[in-house]
């Protein structure tokens, strides 16, 4: 069984395009930001900086990261054909 993350919105409709191996590859997509993955392995402060530019993001869309169970991973929408026009 593969374990995924990715966000939920407002209206609880689960985000593919943000989808992660773990949380904090999750909030690497959604903030606006480049954040490097070595220095918040290593760095606290560098951390904290990010997890508060995260939840900045999370609570100004009202969204949440959520973790996704499932054998088959999560297509984006354009690629599910979510979205597409008849």
């Amino acid at each position: 069984m593969t374990t995924a993350w990715t966000v939920k919105d407002d209206t609880g409709r689960l985000l593919a395009d943000f989808v992660g191996p773990s949380p904090v590859e999750v909030g690497r997509r959604i903030v606006p930001a480049h954040y490097d993955a070595f220095r918040l392995e290593v760095s606290p402060s560098y951390r904290a900086l990010f997890n508060r530019a995260v939840s900045q993001t999370l609570e100004r869309r009202g969204w949440q990261i959520v973790r996704v169970r499932g054998r088959q991973p999560m297509r984006p929408a354009c690629a599910a054909g979510i979205g597409a026009l008849p």
